[in-house]
């Protein structure tokens, strides 16, 4: 039962972070009288001048409402956040650094709160989050299921082709089909090229692995004694600093727009904050299935397939971009998030080596 409570303390405490990073404030209370935070006189139920509620609980009974209505409402946002973020991302980030900002729960709250939620749920499930194991059965049943994958993306292909075909002949437009023809195959040819590293990959031996660099070479020392150590460490701050995925990610989405005007930084930081929520929720629905029993094809088809879709759709309303416009770009984003994704484990190794 500890893992459980653990699990559940996390979900708790990552919905608190997020009402208290989304600024949402206590119940309201009656008019009149002075708030207790500032002493400016009260004209409504919020103080004009910095926020606070005017009436404030002071009772164990409202720590539990707070503590349950964080977890199942966030104050309503979430439940008008959610549906925005899975099927129009683009237009939920547009609105929200447009200045609807009271309508929907921050980037950074949902994220802070999906985040905890992620570890909570791997945690319930028994799983860990430990690194490849690289040895020759390891690396082939890797190959084996890469090659599943390239196969069924090869089926899609085949099937787009023939609907295509059909369409031109009748006369039809090919935009959709060429739109869903460009993403899977963008997916594929990164499935190659993993293909491809893993197949002809050649992993160092940590017995013997040298760096020369004093605290390193201590740390890969220790690690090599008690690799369960490093294991703990790296999901431990994997778990601290998943914030440090944002300020990576963000330059390589500002080389995207680099010529364009009208766009700040600013903005691409909500774009990328706002992506990184909807892949963290889509690891835990996918844990969640495989844990339920779905089949690991299926699973497997929508982690091939779901981000680059999101991607495509979240630039193209968000940056208000035409359709060939944010199809390279989701190509380009693919890649700098595979890019950005590398940088933050080496982060996590260094810091568990060297730590």
């Amino acid at each position: 039962m500890t893992g459980e409570v653990e699990a559940a303390g996390e979900i708790a405490t990552g919905a608190l972070w997020a009402r208290a990073v989304g600024g949402v404030s206590d119940s309201p209370g009656g008019h009149g009288g002075q708030c207790l935070n500032c002493g400016t006189a009260l004209i409504g139920s919020h103080c004009h001048a910095c926020g606070q509620a005017g009436h404030v609980h002071r009772s164990l009974g409202a720590i539990g409402h707070d503590i349950a209505h964080g977890v199942l409402h966030v104050e309503g946002k979430i439940w008008r956040t959610l549906p925005l973020l899975i099927f129009r991302p683009g237009e939920l980030t547009r609105r929200y650094v447009a200045g609807e900002r009271t309508r929907f729960l921050s980037p950074l709250a949902l994220f802070l709160f999906s985040v905890f939620l992620m570890f909570a749920t791997i945690s319930a499930l028994g799983g860990e989050i430990v690194p490849p194991d690289l040895n020759t059965q390891q690396r082939e049943k890797t190959l084996e299921a890469m090659n599943l994958q390239l196969n069924k993306a090869n089926g899609e292909l085949a099937r787009i082709d023939r609907e295509r075909a059909a369409a031109v002949k009748a006369g039809r437009s090919t935009a959709d089909l060429d739109q869903q023809r460009a993403v899977i195959d963008a997916t594929k040819q990164g499935m190659e090229v993993a293909s491809a590293q893993v197949k002809g990959g050649r992993t160092q031996s940590f017995t013997n692995f040298k760096t020369g660099i004093y605290r390193l070479d201590k740390g890969i020392a220790k690690a090599r004694a008690n690799p369960g150590l490093l294991i703990y460490k790296l999901q431990s701050s994997a778990y601290k600093f998943s914030w440090a995925l944002i300020p990576l990610s963000v330059p390589f989405v500002w080389l995207l727009f680099l010529w364009r005007r009208g766009f700040h930084m600013y903005d691409h930081a909500m774009f990328v904050t706002y992506s990184l929520s909807f892949m963290t929720l889509l690891v835990i629905i996918l844990s969640i299935a495989g844990a339920a029993g779905l089949g690991s094809d299926v699973i497997g088809t929508v982690a091939l397939v779901a981000p680059p879709l999101h991607m495509y759709k979240q630039l193209r309303g968000a940056y208000r971009l035409r359709r060939f416009s944010a199809l390279w770009r989701t190509m380009f984003l693919l890649s700098f998030a595979f890019v950005a994704l590398m940088f933050f484990l080496l982060m996590l190794l260094g810091m568990g080596l060297m730590g």
